[in-house]
């Protein structure tokens, strides 16, 4: 027997790779693309093709790019002495959002891809504080550690965003990381 329904499964399969989207929601939405609104899935259609088609990563900073620079690397008005260390590009897009960061950044992506030697050549540039916006791990701080080990050779002082108990968390759903960093990082009042 044919399967009649092959196309919308293989939709549903599709948007099942999505992080964070379920068997469920993939069949909600395709029903949805499919059933109720034929435009809303074309335009969704078009407009991955075309991002797809445009974006790469920045050259100097490894952020998403329209351009061979992204908007911030070829930007003369930020501040060209603070470099802010991210785990990925979409990272960037959040700091970016609140308008509180205007220095430069640099994407590792990885360990294994990240480019001791192109950071360096960043660091020369002028950098005088690099600040490591990862996310608290273990991991993350071998990283931090390896990063300032490999420039110690340069005049730059390192700073990492601060962690602890968010607002309005009880302490019991802290997990024992973040509250070990808070109290250690605590401050007068």
């Amino acid at each position: 027997m044919n399967n009649s329904l092959e196309k919308f499964n293989r939709l549903v399969d599709a948007l099942q790779e999505l992080p964070t989207i379920g068997k469920k929601s993939a069949t909600r939405l395709a029903y949805f693309m499919i059933m109720n609104d034929t435009y809303v899935g074309l335009k969704i259609s078009h407009a991955i093709e075309d991002a797809i088609g445009s974006l790469k990563k920045c050259r100097i900073c490894g952020g998403m790019s329209e351009d061979e620079l992204c908007h911030i690397c070829s930007d003369e008005t930020r501040d060209t002495t603070l470099l802010c260390i991210v785990e990925n590009a979409k990272d960037i897009l959040l700091l970016e959002e609140n308008g509180l960061f205007d220095g430069k950044y640099f994407v590792m992506d990885s360990l294994e891809g990240l480019s001791v030697s192109h950071l360096e050549n960043i660091v020369k540039s002028g950098i005088e504080e690099i600040l490591f916006a990862l996310t608290p791990s273990i991991a993350n701080d071998a990283v931090i550690l390896y990063i300032e080990d490999k420039l110690s050779g340069y005049h730059v002082n390192f700073s990492k965003i601060a962690q602890g108990v968010p607002t309005g968390v009880s302490l019991e759903n802290i997990d024992l990381l973040s509250l070990t960093r808070a109290l250690e990082d605590r401050v007068r009042v």
